[in-house]
């Protein structure tokens, strides 16, 4: 989706909503009037349907501007897809410096932050920016680039995670391969999960498992059995041993 500033329409409802896991409040002021009225929405496909119906058979086919707490996500999603909500999307960060600015108490709930975000977009709208829909095509890219980093992201905590349980009992290994995250450690641990399992293994047997997985370097297969014949446990610790291979 795509967030730009161009011309507004004359909107005739102002409406803010404030995320929630399972539900989210709302608050609604009608162009014209200082009255706001107050609600919750279900988190749910079906509620938010009810709730955008609702808001377009009180306002028939005119435009209503609303804010949500948040900059991309299932609510923002959902809420697109009315053409009559143009839709002012806040990033959580930046609303937080808001409220502390009107709010020097710091009490989140003082007022609630609905009404804030309801202060913010009718009075400081022109600092906010609409969101327009960008083409399905460029949306399902986006999509595939966030789905991607994502994954990377994964990817990265549980190379992390691994490593750092190596270091406990079984740092030799992090030397022995580079890459803590190919199929080659893994396999090998799963096959032999600490340094005295793999050194009660044959010689041939290793030298084969190497081969296996795709090391061609015969030089270097032999450099790794050396290394593992004359590598020292880190721990002695069992209980520990057996904690860091879970």
């Amino acid at each position: 989706m795509n967030v730009d500033g161009t011309d507004e329409p004359r909107f005739e409802a102002f409406v803010a909503i404030d995320w929630g896991d399972k539900k989210h409040a709302w608050s609604l002021q009608p162009a014209g009037s200082d009255r706001r009225e107050r609600g919750q929405i279900e988190h749910s496909p079906e509620a938010v349907a009810a709730w955008a119906a609702m808001l377009s058979a009180r306002f028939p086919n005119q435009p209503v501007a609303l804010e949500v707490e948040q900059s991309r996500g299932p609510l923002v999603f959902m809420l697109s897809k009315y053409e009559h909500l143009h839709i002012y999307p806040i990033q959580p960060r930046a609303f937080a410096q808001f409220r502390t600015a009107l709010v020097p108490s710091g009490a989140k709930d003082d007022p609630s932050d609905a009404e804030l975000l309801l202060d913010l977009l009718v009075h400081h709208r022109a600092r906010l920016r609409c969101l327009r829909p960008d083409s399905e095509q460029t949306r399902l890219i986006q999509h595939l680039v966030e789905g991607r980093r994502k994954l990377v992201n994964e990817r990265t905590r549980q190379s992390n995670r691994l490593t750092a349980q190596l270091k406990l009992y079984f740092p030799q290994l992090l030397d022995w391969i580079d890459a803590v995250d190919s199929p080659l450690v893994g396999a090998l641990l799963e096959r032999w999960p600490t340094l005295e399992a793999l050194q009660r293994a044959r010689p041939d047997i290793v030298r084969s498992f190497f081969t296996a997985h795709n090391c061609r370097s015969q030089e270097l297969i032999q450099q790794r059995l050396v290394k593992i014949r004359q590598a020292v446990p880190a721990v002695s610790d069992k209980a520990l041993i057996e904690a860091s291979q879970a």
